[in-house]
């Protein structure tokens, strides 16, 4: 079974991907600030992290993100961020992201999340549950 963190500090959008991905099959852990996000990629080895780019305690999405690929521990563990930004900065992740971009993560998903898109990134990086 893929195992699947979720660093978010919103609890509403983090029980809603979990009833989401549990019912799909995945096993769900979360996390709700930076910090403990990083300690549980590190103790849990998840398959995947979804990470909010908003996050409190002065650790943002990107920061996180640098750290879980920056540890030789941690650095293949794909990354889907969670994000807003496009619609408040025009900021495009497509070109963004990857080895030449600013943005350390695999892939996106815009917010409000569409549970359907959200579920077929997943099955790209972990596969079906």
């Amino acid at each position: 079974m893929a195992k699947i963190l979720i660093i978010d500090d919103d609890p509403d959008i983090v029980e809603s991907m979990r009833v989401v991905l549990e019912s799909n099959g995945y096993s769900v852990s979360s996390a709700s600030c930076g910090e403990e996000g990083l300690k549980l990629t590190r103790k849990e080895e998840p398959n995947l992290v979804i990470l909010d780019v908003m996050l409190p305690n002065g650790m943002d999405g990107f920061e996180v993100a640098r750290r879980i690929k920056g540890d030789s521990r941690t650095n293949k563990t794909p990354i889907l961020m969670l994000t807003a930004i496009k619609e408040k900065t025009g900021l495009d992740f497509r070109n963004e992201m990857g080895d030449g971009g600013r943005i350390p993560a695999d892939d996106y998903c815009a917010k409000p999340l569409d549970h359907e898109a959200l579920l077929r990134k997943i099955k790209k990086f972990v596969g079906p549950a």
